[in-house]
């Protein structure tokens, strides 16, 4: 249950940093910029909801993983994707987005969790 909860707490943290530190080192240079698609308003706005729901997802992610009784099929498809998203994270930015560990060592954490 230990794997679960550290996988959890990976998850949450990945989170907190997407929403806060991705939001302001990428998505606001990106919105002031106002040009191509993000000249329109509405397009800044989805780009906006995007960025912040996908860090609700990981809190969910991290809910049904620290969550009792939950399905060990069903962790193993949250381990297998937030590692393969670490994975291929890594591979694209050839190891350079700082959050391909946080990314992978979640997915590992639920699976080792997953199947102990």
């Amino acid at each position: 249950m230990i794997w679960l909860w550290l996988s959890a707490a990976f998850m949450v943290t990945t989170a907190g940093v997407h929403s806060v530190l991705g939001y302001r080192r990428m998505i606001v240079p990106l919105l002031k910029r106002r040009e191509g698609p993000l000249s329109e308003l509405l397009n800044r706005r989805i780009l906006r909801f995007a960025w912040h729901a996908t860090s609700v997802l990981m809190l969910i992610s991290a809910a049904a993983v620290a969550w009792p009784g939950t399905p060990t099929g069903l962790l193993i498809v949250i381990g297998s994707g937030w590692l393969a998203t670490g994975l291929v994270n890594a591979l694209y930015t050839s190891g350079r987005h700082i959050a391909w560990p946080a990314l992978s060592g979640a997915g590992i954490l639920a699976l080792v969790g997953a199947l102990a």
